[in-house]
């Protein structure tokens, strides 16, 4: 916070600092009358400007919180498939130990759907419950001591799969606790505060089509402002990704507890 409020008071100075250049310059080169055209030109220049770095500004957090989302669909979908392929790789192993690691990657995938994304929603850090379920499916896929040769390979590509889950996993805790930066935000802020009042600097006319314009333009950009916001929460309910991918490999976890 500190950071964001230094930045504005730097972009204020910087505002002020220019306001007082152009007041020295015009007391000390005073305006003719026949240049008041150049003036208005200059003024649109000006204008065309601030639209510009506006628009260049949304469209940088747009690119961010974009990312942001696509990062968190990917670390779903993975987490998702490689406990999925923990399931399949069960299969090789003794009938007892697949059966504890079924039902431990089902109480994962129940607890991931049902207590951990309204979390994640919050922007709250993982639980220890999730990690306990991972280092208990871990300790599962161990290789017994009667192990056959094949029994082996299968328990070292669970425990492979096991660390793509555990990576997939904190990349999702972190994006979740991501988010735009305040910087950003301010910016949006003042470029959106600055946009429309420059519509009154100009003058606006009374017609219909002037009354639509300012309409089309401050609706567009609140639309934007809700999209940057709603993307900024990668795990949301409006646009956020959801925990389809397990649903669909496990779909009793999207019913358990209901």
């Amino acid at each position: 916070m500190n950071h964001v409020v230094g930045t504005l008071i730097i972009g204020l100075l910087g505002a002020l600092l220019a306001a007082g250049v152009v007041l020295a310059w015009r007391h000390f080169h005073p305006a003719e009358g026949d240049d008041e055209e150049g003036g208005d030109d200059a003024a649109e220049y000006l204008s065309m400007m601030i639209a510009l770095l506006y628009a260049l500004l949304l469209g940088l957090a747009l690119v961010s919180v974009w990312e942001l989302r696509g990062e968190a669909g990917t670390h779903t979908s993975t987490e998702a498939g490689a406990l999925h392929q923990i399931t399949v790789l069960a299969e090789g192993m003794p009938a007892p130990q697949k059966q504890r690691i079924e039902v431990l990657a089902e109480r994962y995938a129940t607890h991931v759907v049902q207590d951990e994304w309204p979390e994640l929603d919050e922007k709250r850090p993982l639980g220890a419950p999730g990690w306990a379920l991972l280092r208990q499916l871990r300790a599962v896929s161990a290789a017994p001591p009667d192990a056959t040769p094949a029994q082996e390979v299968t328990s070292l590509e669970l425990l492979g799969q096991l660390s793509t889950l555990d990576e997939a996993r904190r990349g999702r805790e972190a994006v979740a606790e991501d988010t735009l930066s305040p910087l950003l935000w301010a910016g949006l802020a003042v470029g959106a505060v600055l946009s429309f009042c420059i519509v009154f600097f100009f003058g606006v006319g009374r017609g219909w089509s002037h009354l639509v314009m300012v309409m089309g333009m401050v609706g567009l950009t609140v639309f934007l402002g809700l999209l940057i916001h709603y993307l900024a929460t990668p795990f949301g309910e409006v646009m956020g990704v959801q925990p389809d991918p397990f649903t669909r490999y496990f779909p009793q976890a999207a019913t358990a507890g209901s």
